[in-house]
Order: C-alpha cells, then sequence, then structure tokens
C-alpha cells in the first residue's frame, strides 16, 4: 500500500509521495520480521494536519502542543458527565459498601484497559480507536468500534442536552421568580436545549483541535468541584446503612457509563507534548482517580441526605425541597454549566468514527468538518426534545456500548495486534487480556437481561428521566 506524508492518501491520479512498502522486511539474516508502522495508507490518520511536503510520521512523533495538566483536564472532562448525578440512585440500589467495591472495581479496568490502548497504538503508531480495529480486524472491525463509539457519544451527548432541557428552565423561573406553568418561550426545555446547541456547544464543537479545549474542560471540572462541595454540605445524615435496596438492574451500566472515556484517549495522546506511553498512563491514571474521588462522595453524600428517596437524577431530588434555595441554584448552574461545555469534547471522536466509516480516504476539509458537527448536534436535539425518559437509552447504551468501548475491544485488539514473537497467547499479558474480553461480555449479558427483566416487570421507565 502506498503511503502519503501524515496518513493522508492520494487523490486518483495523483502520485504517491512515498514508495510502496511491504509490512515485511527482512534483516541482517535474511529472516523476514513484520513492521509495525501504520500501512494504512487506505485510513484517514489526520487529527491534527501536518503541512503538505513532510515525511510520514508516526503518531509518537507528532508535535504535540498541549500540556499535561491541559490534557488531564480534558481526559478528565470526558469522563465526568452526567453519570455523577446518577450514581446516588445507583448507591440506593446496591447500598454503600458494595456500591464503593463495584466503583473501585470499574476504576481499576479502565486504567488497565487505557495501558491495553496505548499499548496497541504505540506498536502501529495508529492514533484513532476504530484504526485500531482496522488493523486487528479490516473493515469489520472499523465498523463495529465507530459504531459503538458512535451509540456511546451519542448517548452521552443526549444525557447532557436532556439535563439542559429539565434544569436550565428552573434556573430561569427561579431567577424571574417566574410562574412554573407559564407558556413563555424562554421556561420551554425544548426551544432553550436548541439555543444553547446553537450559541455555545456549536462554535466550540468546530474548533480543529481537541487541545483548545483545555481551558473549558478545566472551568468544567471546577463547576463539578463545586457540584461535589455543596452536595457534601447539604447532608443531614450521618449514618451508613448497608442494605442494598430492591433493583440494581442499571447499576453497572451506570457505573460503565460514567467511566467511558477510551474514543478521546488516543486523541489526546496524539496532542499530548512529549508524548510516550508511560506519559500518557499517568495522564490516564490522575485523571481516572479523581474522578473517581469525586463519584464517590457525590454518590455518598447524595444518597446520605435523601436515603431510598433519592432520583435517577440527583437535581430533581434537591428542588423537591426548596427550588429557589440560592445553594442548590448555583448547584443547578454549576452543573449546567459543566455539561454543557462537556458536549463539544465527546463530538469529537463521533465526528471522527463517522469521518473514518463514511470518508476514509478523504483528507480533512472544513466544510465537512462543519457539517457533521450541525448533523449531529442536530439529531440529538430532536432526540432530547422527543425523548420522554433518557434513562431506557441510558440503560441501553450503557449496557451494550460502554462494555465493548471498555473490556472487549482493547481486549481483543491487543491480543489481535501484538506480535506472536512478542507475546505468544500463552504468556500472562494475552492471558489477562482474554480474561478481561470475558469479563466484559459477562458483564454486557449480566446487563442487558437485567434490564430486560426490569422492563418486563414495568419497573424500570417509572424513575425520573436521567
Amino acid at each position: 500500500m502506498s503511503l502519503t506524508p501524515n496518513g493522508r492518501t492520494h487523490d486518483p491520479g495523483e502520485e504517491a509521495l512515498v514508495p510502496e512498502k511491504s509490512l515485511l522486511e527482512e534483516d541482517q539474516n535474511g529472516a523476514q520480521t513484520p513492521r509495525y508502522d501504520d500501512p494504512e495508507g487506505q485510513e484517514d490518520e489526520e487529527f491534527l494536519p501536518n503541512a503538505e511536503g513532510k515525511k510520514p510520521v508516526r503518531f509518537t512523533d507528532f508535535e504535540g502542543k498541549t500540556s499535561f495538566g491541559m490534557s488531564v483536564f480534558n481526559l478528565g472532562n470526558a469522563i465526568m458527565g452526567s453519570g455523577i448525578l446518577g450514581l446516588a440512585y445507583a448507591m440506593s440500589n446496591t447500598g454503600i459498601i458494595f456500591f464503593w467495591f463495584l466503583l473501585t472495581s470499574v476504576a481499576l479496568l479502565s486504567c488497565y484497559s487505557i495501558h491495553l490502548l496505548v499499548k496497541c497504538a504505540g506498536i502501529v503508531g495508529i492514533r484513532a480507536y476504530e484504526q485500531l480495529g482496522f488493523r486487528a480486524f479490516g473493515t469489520p472491525g472499523k465498523m463495529a468500534t465507530g459504531i459503538a463509539i458512535t451509540l456511546q457519544n451519542i448517548g452521552s451527548m443526549s444525557s447532557y442536552l436532556y439535563i439542559v432541557k429539565s434544569e436550565l428552565p428552573l434556573v430561569i423561573q427561579a431567577f424571574l421568580k417566574a410562574e412554573a406553568n407559564s407558556d413563555v418561550w424562554y421556561l420551554n426545555g425544548n426551544y432553550l436545549v436548541i439555543l444553547v446547541s446553537a450559541t455555545i456547544i456549536l462554535p466550540l464543537a468546530l474548533m480543529k483541535q481537541l487541545g483548545y479545549l483545555g481551558y473549558t474542560s478545566g472551568f468544567s471540572l471546577s463547576c463539578m468541584v463545586f457540584f461535589l462541595c455543596a452536595v457534601s454540605c447539604s447532608s443531614s445524615s450521618i449514618s451508613i446503612p448497608i442494605t442494598p435496596g430492591k433493583s440494581c438492574s442499571y447499576t453497572i451500566p451506570i457505573l460503565a457509563f460514567a467511566f467511558v472515556c477510551h474514543p478521546e484517549v488516543l486523541p489526546i495522546y496524539t496532542e499530548l507534548r512529549n508524548p510516550s506511553k508511560a506519559r500518557m498512563q499517568k495522564v490516564s491514571n490522575i485523571s481516572i482517580f479523581v474522578m473517581y474521588i469525586m463519584y464517590f462522595l457525590a454518590a455518598l453524600f447524595g444518597y446520605l441526605t435523601f436515603k431510598d428517596k433519592v432520583e435517577a437524577e440527583l437535581l430533581h431530588t434537591y428542588s423537591r425541597i426548596d427550588p429557589y434555595d440560592t445553594l442548590i441554584l448555583c448547584v443547578r448552574v454549576a452543573v449546567l454549566t459543566a455539561v454543557t461545555l462537556t458536549v463539544p469534547i465527546v463530538l469529537f471522536p463521533v465526528r471522527r468514527a463517522i469521518q473514518h466509516m463514511l470518508f476514509p480516504t478523504k483528507a480533512f476539509n472544513w466544510l465537512r468538518h462543519i457539517a457533521i458537527a450541525i448533523v449531529l448536534l442536530s439529531f440529538i436535539n430532536v432526540l432530547v426534545i422527543f425523548a420522554p425518559n433518557i434513562l431506557g437509552i441510558f440503560g441501553i447504551i450503557g449496557a451494550t456500548s460502554a462494555p465493548c468501548l471498555i473490556f472487549i475491544f482493547p481486549a481483543i485488539f491487543y491480543i489481535r495486534i501484538v506480535p506472536k514473537d512478542k507475546e505468544p497467547m500463552s504468556s500472562t499479558p494475552k492471558i489477562l487480556a482474554a480474561c478481561f474480553a470475558a469479563l466484559g461480555i459477562s458483564f454486557m449479558v449480566m446487563s442487558l437481561s437485567f434490564i430486560i427483566i426490569d422492563w418486563t416487570m414495568g419497573d424500570g421507565l417509572a424513575v425520573g428521566g436521567h
């Protein structure tokens, strides 16, 4: 296959700028060994395009400009999202001790899966999740990964905008002291979610480089820290019950959904200044650890405040106390700001997945870059406006695409991509990877089974929207 600089392919009729290279090279003894440079000339690897005329580079040779701290902010913001509002509900279903065990397990497994992704990327010089799928299993692998990323992140963005739809009218109503049943347009969540998407989210989503969003990510995380402090201060109970609730159907999907950041890992790795596997793993570990602490404290204090009365969306529970309380009003504004600024971060890998599935041989184009963002936001707005309850979508996506992206895909890609002469199937790393994939499959089957049973029993959609 022919290669052009930075993974671009040449247009029909043009000469390739780099001669064809075989996947096998002969060493000094004449033995053939596999090359680990990316051979996929048909795949567009461009995330931050270089100037024309430069020699082909692996993504680890790319001159990233994003600092370590900004990378932590971006990945932390990709992890943190609406899932934090559903963790108190999950704890009410499991009890504190079992919830802590599940949260710790998912966090550690997420760190391990990122390790697998980063190691695979370092071997083949690929900077996109879906391209790892292509390298491992060809077009079916790329399509499966792209579909999983698209579903996962559309679900994430839908849950964020659903919060905007439900919470922003209440905030405006509290500020204006307006009547709850007023028919004015600025108290209609459907109009407001369109307005926020067009004026705030879309301009940020049109940026070419993910690293520029590091500042908004830092501010978004600050807002969620304020939310955590407010939830902690409002807790009025000290007792710690450990008896599980009556239903755990949505607990594992909520936890899996809360830690999915894997589609953003390789783009952030690409833009990291002085990139290395150890440096990127450190970024991931710090981000996951910070979110782990925030998740547990938010779930704990939210649960201790309301016990079994906590709703699937924590802010709805607070509104039953005093919707005009100043502290709760500030919390609503902070959460709205945080989820709004997270949407552009999540949109980046969805757009990239769509480009790889539909336009794999095309170079970067501003018109296509903008059009995909507009179409995505329009579709998600329609979904949010007409969906009466987001919990069903949230549960299904958390039970399907999340286990694929966290457990199954990193493990099977690692098994296929790492050469057998370096790590045979009988080696400990590949045995662990196989067990990791099996664990993901069991999580998926178990979660889907619980959700289907819950729906059959008529309880699954009884709780408040998420």
